[in-house]
């Protein structure tokens, strides 16, 4: 049985396509899941259904993923088994005793915009920055790196982890870092806080909290041209 799921607005003329091929919607356990909206809306999609497989179809002029032509051609190509299905890479961020995970980006930023934050970073065991002063720090995929990594870079990445921080005192220039990478952000100054992707949920951190940002077990199944 072909089950699936929607996420996005206005669903109403995807949802007829696809029942009048046969499939059935199932809102608890898909086969599938059609991301029906931008870029935001792809990671509401996973972040309610991870690692189901994405079909992404445009329904915003806001976003940089998903496929460049009209979502009439990539439905056709759906129908007639001509997609693919492409693993992206998460990044987890563990802190305290708690794990979130991010498609796109792992988001540090100062709670009290008056006033920034310090902190140190080290990468697998070996501090690289020192006591850096600033609004925050950016860990981004390469699926992410079109994103808010992208806003502060004016860059982006095909492979790796990049790091990119927002409004340093002193200039830091972003980098991109190996995939096995394990990052640690020390906390030496907040108040702070975090957050992944578009996601409501933010936790705050204090003086000597440490995050450990790394990749994720976990992937982003999304449909493509094969």
């Amino acid at each position: 049985m072909k089950t699936y799921s929607i996420v996005g607005n206005n669903p109403e003329l995807i949802d007829k396509i696809f029942q009048e091929k046969g499939y059935i919607r199932d809102d608890i356990n898909p086969n599938f899941v059609i991301s029906y909206g931008g870029d935001g809306t792809l990671l509401k999609s996973e972040h309610e259904y991870p690692g189901i497989p994405k079909l992404f179809l445009r329904n915003s002029l806001i976003g940089n993923l998903g496929f460049s032509e009209s979502n009439e051609n990539v439905i056709e190509k759906f129908f007639s088994d001509t997609l693919t299905v492409n693993k992206y890479f998460k990044i987890e961020a563990n802190i305290k005793d708690r794990k979130i995970i991010a498609v796109n980006e792992f988001s540090l930023k100062n709670k009290n915009p008056r006033y920034s934050i310090r902190f140190d970073v080290c990468v697998n065991d070996k501090k690289i920055l020192n006591h850096i002063i600033g609004d925050g720090l950016i860990a981004a995929t390469p699926i992410g790196s079109t994103g808010y990594y992208r806003s502060i870079t004016r860059s982006t990445f095909e492979l790796g982890i990049g790091l990119a921080f927002n409004n340093s005192h002193e200039h830091f220039n972003h980098m991109v870092l190996k995939e096995d990478s394990i990052i640690k952000v020390v906390i030496l100054r907040g108040p702070a806080f975090c957050y992944v992707d578009n996601h409501d949920e933010e936790m705050s951190l204090e003086v000597g909290d440490e995050i450990l940002i790394k990749k994720s077990e976990e992937f982003l199944n999304m449909f493509s041209e094969k």
